[in-house]
């Protein structure tokens, strides 16, 4: 063995043997139990970065360890190829978006595989490839069949830099989810995939698969989902044909409505205004709010704003005549997109009374203090007991909602209803990178499925296109110009294309028999793989991604595709990766590109470090993984990433501890090296082994408490951080021992037990290094093929000794403590002995006297 750890050899080499030996590919096998692993597949953006670094180190630790468990691992990996960016990047740099993915794809691929992520390659996976999205197209025929895809005018939101449309979903605090652009509302012919259909059964599921999943992925979730039971009452308008229908939770408050309020987007508005003096005011309003940030408009801070429409409606319950206003603060996604304000009883509603002076009328008392509309100085929205509210006056608010939700049903004024805050998911993008979504107009059949047998609809690869432009898919004819399949007339292909989330909706479905040509997946490979035992990914994909593949799961189901319910069994959302920031005061808050010796080359300047961010191009502090691979080896970087923080907590990098990791394997392999050459010629022979005592006997215990630590951190816990540094604390004590000269049998079988344990403990974390000393600890097996470690329990067992406590030099009694007991603990349990408490109580503790594994002694005055 060389005496310094060579990783620049090492890494290629066992690289190379796992590829040729197809070690981490799997199929089928009803002999053992399965584990599927899967991280969150990566759109090809030219180069991994340290999130996708930390992502799959995680995954490939569990993946080697199940594998040394027993278990059948499926551990895959593909490509989320189709989408904005790939488009973007290649009109910039005038490229084709298929040549520029795939020549990403490429790239990265190679980087995953320097990092040595154990992936089954063989069922590599691109969504941009037209045996995958065929898939996507005769799935969307299914769901059509169902009523579960449609096409609708809708008002949507519309991003002017990306040129496409955008679902409820990748609107972020009113801005692109992609590129930050303000996102603006626009009414569109679009289609729209039912996930409302569902929302019961999601909100449920969220129940059901609590025990696995973070309980504020679920939270975020049942907060989109947003299932809300109260009533739809009908407001007549005065003199107008359409009633107002509003959705409310408190029917108990009907009385003290005292206005309307529709959200500018309402298609109520415009009919209601035509003609009217106050048509000009209204139109100019809901344009400026058009343009407002969406979030923003509901948020407690911003000002209630509004205008009057002119018309009145009726209060089903009062018939009293109230205004119709428009406002900011209302919007079309929740209810119907109108409400009865009740400024007593809702603050949105009480501030926009206030500034535009309109009617405050309590109904709803509460049971310890007495309200006057005059006096208030904010609404009062809690439950309590029904006033001026005629024939349901004096019932409290939970038994008067259910009165009045049974007079409106009765009157046929209203009806109990459930909401959700969910909106059906448009999948309409008019851009060019993406499924095409297969749908063809004709005058005179009108909306035509293509046929399943002329699937895929394949999208044209020569195209030309500009940054800026149109889809060229809506300017080519080659592409839309096609005959109806029912009357062979000139008809129009659907030139829109699927969302990309589409396509990451089932991809681990596809996972499983990626090669299947007869469905999107083999029902038997599904049946046995499926679902995903562990997910590992990003908390952004909460309400995107996530909820999404829920949902194509349980279409999936019902189309009788699949037995289960849901996905992914267990999830983990590992944080983000950090790095210090550096800012340049002469560039105005710029992040300076380059840095030399604390200062910036640009301008020379001093720069100031900042605090720690996600890693960002933008704020240029980005680490590099192949520069780490290249100056550290993978091994190194895996292991600091591993051990730098848990896996659910934002990372902070730091090169110290990397240099630090990188040390630390370095030792582990001269130590290995030493025992290599100190036990070359020991034969096996167990009986030695457990005749070790004394310091050998010590190291064993050491060896097998160790390997019982990490088993449960990395099985039970995902400490990973806690495995490695257990694993740390070995190698110290070993490191004593091997630096010995003279040792007897015994001790070095113990030496040669712990070496192996060392090895095979390290290898889900730096497995390069762990094959390459595994081998020359005299195995000619790869260690993927071993099994994991096992422990005796007896060896796990604290040694015990006797202490003897005294208390000024006398002995008053004694205790059984562990052998490796800290000062600090054992003075504790010292002074809290209960027959030393008769010798102490009531005097002053002078000072402690400690002799390790032997005396504590009490000086008292």
């Amino acid at each position: 063995m060389e005496e310094r750890y060579p990783f620049q050899t090492i890494e290629p080499k066992w690289q190379q043997h796992w590829e040729a030996e197809h070690i981490f590919e799997v199929h089928e096998n009803t002999e053992q139990p399965k584990f599927y692993l899967l991280e969150m597949l990566p759109y090809p953006s030219g180069r991994i970065h340290m999130g996708h670094v930390r992502n799959y180190s995680i995954g490939d630790v569990l993946a080697r360890f199940l594998r040394m468990r027993g278990y059948n691992v499926l551990h895959p990996m593909g490509w989320d190829a189709f989408g904005l960016p790939a488009e973007n990047a290649a009109i910039e740099n005038r490229v084709h978006p298929a040549r520029w993915t795939y020549a990403n794809i490429a790239e990265m691929k190679t980087q995953l595989k320097r990092m040595g992520f154990s992936y089954d390659w063989t069922r590599e996976i691109a969504s941009c490839d037209p045996e995958y999205y065929i898939w996507n197209q005769w799935m969307f025929l299914k769901m059509w069949e169902r009523g579960l895809a449609y096409r609708k005018q809708s008002l949507v939101n519309w991003c002017d830099s990306c040129l496409t449309v955008l679902a409820n979903e990748q609107v972020e605090e009113g801005v692109c989810w992609r590129c930050g652009t303000p996102v603006t509302q626009k009414e569109l012919e679009q289609w729209f995939l039912r996930i409302t259909a569902y929302a019961d059964e999601l909100l449920e599921g969220c129940d059901r698969i609590a025990a696995g999943w973070p309980e504020r992925v679920l939270t975020m979730q049942r907060n989109w989902i947003g299932r809300s039971t109260g009533v739809e009452a009908a407001f007549p308008v005065v003199d107008g044909d359409a009633p107002i229908r509003i959705f409310t939770t408190r029917q108990d408050t009907l009385y003290g409505a005292t206005f309307v309020v529709l959200a500018p987007e309402h298609p109520l508005v415009r009919p209601l205004i035509a003609g009217l003096p106050q048509e000009g005011e209204v139109l100019t309003f809901v344009e400026q709010t058009a343009r407002m940030d969406r979030i923003a408009r509901t948020a407690v801070t911003t000002e209630k704003l509004g205008v009057f429409t002119g018309r009145y409606a009726i209060n089903p319950l009062t018939q009293e005549s109230i205004p119709i206003w428009v406002a900011n603060f209302v919007l079309m996604d929740y209810g119907t997109g109108a409400i009865m304000a009740v400024p007593a009883h809702d603050q949105r509603d009480f501030e926009f009374a206030k500034k535009y002076g309109l009617p405050i009328r309590v109904v709803i008392q509460p049971l310890d203090r007495t309200l006057d509309a005059n006096t208030m100085t904010e609404a009062y929205v809690d439950e309590g007991r029904m006033v001026d509210s005629g024939a349901f006056t004096g019932l409290e608010s939970s038994e008067g909602r259910k009165r009045v939700d049974d007079y409106l049903e009765k009157q046929s004024l209203g009806q109990k209803t459930i909401n959700f805050r969910i909106k059906d998911w448009g999948i309409s993008r008019q851009r060019y990178w993406g499924t095409p979504i297969p749908m063809i107009y004709c005058s005179r059949c009108g909306i035509v499925p293509v046929p399943y047998e002329d699937l895929p609809v394949v999208l044209p690869l020569e195209l030309q296109f500009e940054y800026g432009a149109r889809s060229p898919l809506a300017e080519a004819p080659s592409f839309y110009a096609v005959p109806c399949p029912r009357c062979q007339q000139p008809a129009r292909r659907e030139t829109d294309t699927m969302d990309t989330f589409v396509d990451s909706s089932w991809y681990f479905e596809r996972y499983t028999s990626p090669r299947a040509q007869d469905g999107p997946f083999d029902v038997h490979a599904v049946d046995y793989w499926m679902p995903v035992d562990l997910y590992i990914g990003g908390i952004e994909h909460a309400v995107l991604h996530l909820l999404y593949a829920r949902f194509w799961t349980k279409v999936l189901r019902d189309l009788g595709l699949m037995k289960y319910d849901e996905p992914f069994t267990r999830l983990l959302t590992q944080g983000m990766v950090c790095m210090e920031t550096l800012w340049c005061p002469q560039h105005e808050w710029r992040f300076p590109t380059q840095v030399r010796n604390g200062t910036c080359v640009e301008c020379g300047r001093v720069v100031t470090v900042g605090r720690m961010e996600k890693m960002s191009k933008s704020k240029h502090n980005v680490v590099d993984p192949d520069e780490m691979t290249h100056k550290y080896g993978a091994d190194t970087t895996r292991l600091f990433i591993l051990f730098a923080a848990p896996p659910e907590r934002d990372l902070d990098w730091n090169d110290q501890g990397v240099e630090g990791c990188y040390r630390f394997l370095n030792r582990v392999w001269r130590m290995v090296r030493r025992i290599v050459v100190r036990t070359a010629d020991l034969p096996c022979d167990p009986a030695s082994l457990s005749a070790a005592s004394g310091a050998a006997l010590a190291l064993r215990r050491k060896t097998h408490q160790t390997i019982r630590k990490v088993t449960e951190d990395i099985q039970d816990r995902l400490h990973f951080n806690t495995a490695v540094a257990a694993i740390m604390e070995l190698i110290n004590m070993l490191y004593q021992f091997a630096v010995e000269e003279e040792q007897d049998v015994p001790t070095q079988h113990a030496l040669r037990e712990a070496a192996e344990a060392t090895t095979l403990l390290l290898s889900p974390f730096t497995p390069h290094i762990a094959e390459e000393l595994w081998q020359q600890l005299g195995h000619d097996d790869s260690i993927l093929r071993q099994p994991w470690p096992s422990y005796d329990p007896m060896l796990t067992q604290e040694e015990e000794v006797t202490v003897v406590i005294q208390v000024n030099g006398r002995v008053r009694s004694r205790l059984m403590a562990p052998a490796s007991i800290a000062e600090d603990d054992l003075r504790e349990a010292a002074l809290r002995h209960e027959r030393i408490q008769e010798w102490i109580t009531g005097k002053a503790i002078r000072k402690v006297i400690i002799v390790p594994q032997k005396l504590v002694n009490i000086v008292v005055a």
